[in-house]
């Protein structure tokens, strides 16, 4: 096994590693997945608010404090029918709270 002992970028570390390739993919969609569902959002909200993990038609969105979280499941319903309307195959939001 060789072993490196230079820096290299992260876009030359996804290339090499396909585990990794496929974690950049998920993260950029689930920012992407947020970027779309911003305008639905209240504008004093959104900074509560953090795209999270991708798990095949499930996504998390991280959510500081139980009132946005409260906010956000009446907001699930619009938010689900504005992703599938984008193209995105998701079935449910979960919730993450952090205090």
């Amino acid at each position: 096994m060789h072993r490196r002992h230079y820096a290299i970028s992260l876009q030359q570390a996804t290339q090499e590693a396909p585990t990794l390739a496929k974690l950049a993919e998920l993260t950029r969609d689930s920012s992407a997945r947020l970027q779309s569902i911003e305008s639905l959002i209240p504008a004093a909200l959104r900074p509560a608010i953090q795209a999270g993990p991708i798990e095949g038609t499930s996504w998390c969105l991280i959510v500081h404090g139980n009132a946005a979280a409260a906010k956000l499941r009446q907001l699930r319903p619009a938010l689900l029918a504005h992703l599938r309307s984008k193209g995105w195959e998701v079935e449910a939001i979960r919730l993450r709270i952090r205090s």
